[in-house]
């Protein structure tokens, strides 16, 4: 039969036509498809919301180093300021570099309530010649 419809230059789809196929139930296929790409979507939301909330959510909380002396061997003395909102306590982690940026010291600073900007004046042992300090981070407590 085939080689008849060839034969009269009629072609058939290599899959066949819609007659070919059984009906399906009208409405219920689709509607499972809706409620999961709804339920894609709230999830991808709600997914981009917790981003974008622990991004921005939490307040900011920056140290700087003012000065530093790294003349001794075995300590090194950093006067540095925070800032960070007033009433809340922080802790700031200092680090004390060599030459070769390798950590030859670090100590945790507990920074005070009071005020928004805080100075600090403080001492990391070091166990070998320190050439700069820097404040690794601050976190609200």
């Amino acid at each position: 039969m085939a080689s008849d419809q060839a034969s009269e230059g009629g072609q058939t789809p290599v899959l066949g036509t819609p007659d070919d196929f059984a009906e399906r139930p009208a409405g219920r296929g689709t509607r499972v498809a809706y409620v999961v790409i709804g339920l894609l979507v709230a999830l991808m939301g709600g997914g981009w919301g917790y981003v974008m909330l622990a991004a921005n959510g939490n307040p900011v909380v920056n140290g700087q180093v003012i000065t530093y002396d790294a003349a001794a061997a075995d300590h090194a003395d950093v006067t540095f300021t925070v800032h960070k909102p007033s009433g809340r306590a922080a802790t700031c982690r200092l680090r004390a570099l060599d030459t070769r940026h390798l950590e030859v010291g670090s100590r945790d600073i507990a920074v005070p309530a009071a005020g928004s900007d805080v100075r600090l004046d403080e001492r990391v042992r070091t166990s070998a010649q320190a050439t700069t300090v820097q404040v690794d981070y601050c976190d609200l407590v």
